[in-house]
């Protein structure tokens, strides 16, 4: 498999891959109203795709606020089926966090299970506030630089 930054002529087959992955009506998720009209960060948003073309998953990434603060919305990531448990998922979750890093972001959140996001340093972020009807539980944050998240409280709203 080879990671690349995914370019427009991914877009579509991206899609159906979150199709594929995702409840019918995952656009209708708090987060995606985050998403609406802002680009994917250049550069983070990936593409998996084995020796033949094949798209094996993808992950994206959004810039978010919280305040005077920038952060960075992960989601959605997803690996197809027919490769799910090849350790795909945490591939492109490890490799765009330090691409992050190295882009110079400093915060990454996300809205998902603790238990599998814990693997990757997510911990639940007590005083930050998706759009409703999001559970809080599920509101995790890795800091790429550390204390990143120190003081951080407040609602997460769309990157101008």
């Amino acid at each position: 498999m080879e990671l690349t930054p995914e370019t427009d002529d991914d877009w579509w087959e991206v899609e159906a891959l979150y199709d594929l992955c995702f409840a019918p009506g995952r656009e209708a998720l708090s987060s995606y109203r985050l998403r609406d009209g802002v680009p994917p960060v250049a550069g983070l948003s990936l593409v998996a795709r084995d020796p033949d073309g094949i798209l094996g998953g993808a992950i994206r990434y959004w810039p978010v606020r919280l305040g005077d603060h920038r952060a960075l919305l992960l989601g959605p990531v997803a690996v197809h089926p027919t490769r799910q448990g090849e350790g795909l998922g945490g591939w492109l979750i490890r490799d765009s966090l330090g691409r992050a890093g190295a882009q110079g972001w400093s915060r990454v959140m996300l809205v998902g299970d603790a238990p599998y996001y814990s693997r990757f340093g997510f911990e639940r972020l007590p005083g930050v506030e998706m759009p409703p009807p999001t559970n809080p539980a599920r509101v995790l944050g890795v800091a790429i630089e550390p204390g990143a998240w120190t003081g951080i409280r407040g609602k997460v709203t769309r990157a101008a």
